[in-house]
């Protein structure tokens, strides 16, 4: 370790003995210094947990003149490690890799070993793909904010957030964290093995050189890795139990509305009522392994009445679905009937 690292943990143990001994649970080195990829200009990167408000006086920020390196020591609440441990980015080398060299008491030690373990957790489990999508979807709506404006500094900054998102995204999705800084960030992506030229593809969008570019570049990322991120995911085979009721929902909520719309000739309740079966199939289509069904295409602005038949056309395809599983819809004759068959149960 450097001999300046070392003045300035000794620093900052000695301050929390004097003003806050109390107040310092666990300080621990991560980044360059923890990794062994330390250049001359490296600074410093702490992990300073605290317990209150007295620890904050351990904060400082400043510049060293004689080696023009600059230094944030930076203080962590249990509030923010523990909201890291939640797993909602991939940047967790200081939860998962900090190298202890104080630690206040054994308490302290398996409230660190019990974040660490949750992380763990949750990056061995489903839930991280939950976690990719909704870094996913963040970055979709930084690329849209970018449509809005043609400044080339905003959506400069536009897109490298949703570069950022999509970077974690791609790491929680497989289970993984950076372990290492900005200039490792491709070299520890190229452990993922994807099918894309994802360095590429980044580096085209930074080298944008207007706003129209940066965004058709973006888009084409978005592109290569929603496609990769929705074939990597495995679905449940179909069966009675997630598929059952849903064609008679589909029924339920637009079977009559086509046609009545159509009557009305309202091209906007048609268009609605097609639209909702659409997204609830591809709900489906999104968790279960059935065919997929699009055909927003078909949908015709100047005939209501055609919309009705692509309606029933689809309704028909996705029957087929039950067919495969030997199930058939609940129908019966009549009200009463359906109530006796209701009721069966509590008599």
């Amino acid at each position: 370790m450097k001999e300046i690292n070392k003045k300035l943990i000794d620093a900052i143990k000695q301050k929390a003995e004097l003003i806050c001994p109390d107040a310092l649970d666990l300080l621990a080195i991560y980044g360059s210094a923890a990794t062994g990829d330390e250049h001359e200009k490296s600074d410093l990167d702490l992990l300073i947990l605290i317990n209150g408000d007295a620890g904050w006086q351990l904060a400082d920020c400043f510049i060293l003149d004689d080696v023009k390196i600059g230094y944030d020591i930076y203080c962590t609440t249990w509030e923010g490690l523990e909201q890291d441990a939640e797993c909602d980015h991939a940047k967790l080398a200081k939860l998962m890799d900090s190298k202890v060299i104080f630690c206040r008491d054994e308490n302290v030690q398996q409230r660190l070993d019990a974040a660490k373990e949750k992380a763990g957790l949750i990056l061995g489990s489903d839930l991280r793909f939950e976690k990719a999508e909704k870094l996913l979807q963040t970055a979709k709506q930084e690329y849209a904010d970018s449509c809005f404006t043609d400044d080339l500094a905003e959506v400069r900054v536009y897109a490298g957030d949703a570069i950022l998102n999509l970077l974690d995204a791609l790491m929680l999705y497989h289970g993984r964290y950076f372990h290492r800084g900005t200039k490792r960030t491709f070299e520890e992506m190229s452990e993922l093995a994807l099918p894309f030229d994802l360095q590429g593809m980044v580096l085209s969008v930074i080298k944008g050189d207007t706003a129209e570019e940066i965004r058709r570049e973006l888009k084409k990322l978005f592109r290569a890795i929603t496609q990769y991120m929705k074939q990597s995911g495995e679905k449940e085979k179909s069966s009675p139990d997630n598929l059952r009721g849903s064609y008679e929902e589909m029924f339920s909520n637009w079977k009559n509305k086509m046609p009545e719309a159509a009557e009305r000739k309202d091209i906007f309740s048609s268009f609605m009522n097609l639209l909702s079966l659409q997204l609830m199939l591809q709900d489906i289509d999104g968790d279960v392994d059935v065919e997929k069904l699009r055909f927003m295409h078909l949908f015709d602005p100047g005939d209501p009445a055609r919309n009705v038949q692509v309606f029933d056309n689809v309704l028909a395809e996705y029957h087929k679905e039950y067919e495969k599983l030997g199930m058939t819809e609940r129908r019966f004759e009549n009200v009463d009937a359906f109530v006796e068959k209701y009721l069966e149960s509590v008599h």
